[in-house]
């Protein structure tokens, strides 16, 4: 089974990943079978959630900007990370999820990474 989390802000993709007022998850298998809110825990930093996420048996993230440093910490995490996926409503984001439609956008990823070695 998939679970997979989008960083939500007032109903669509929050535009950071580490700054949303929550994350929609959406387990997976062939269908959405499940779909619930999870709240950030107060204290936790921004760096600690990659870690957080896979506790949390979390197998997919999906978010438009990502530090870079939590773009390495999730390349070291078994979850895959969709970056650069333009705002839209956790639903329609997941719809295109389950079509194979989401991909990551490479102009938004050198945008991040520019100057990082």
């Amino acid at each position: 089974m998939k679970r997979v989390a989008i960083p939500v802000t007032n109903n669509m993709l929050s535009e950071f990943f580490g700054t949303c007022s929550h994350y929609e998850i959406f387990e997976i298998e062939k269908k959405v079978l499940n779909r619930y809110p999870l709240l950030i825990p107060n204290g936790i930093e921004i760096v600690d959630l990659p870690a957080w996420l896979e506790r949390m048996g979390i197998t997919d993230v999906i978010s438009f900007k990502v530090n870079p440093k939590i773009m390495k910490l999730f390349a070291s995490k078994k979850v895959n990370l969709f970056v650069g996926i333009p705002f839209n409503s956790p639903e329609a984001i997941i719809d295109d999820y389950l079509k194979g439609r989401l991909e990551s956008n490479e102009k938004i990823i050198a945008e991040i990474t520019a100057g990082e070695k």
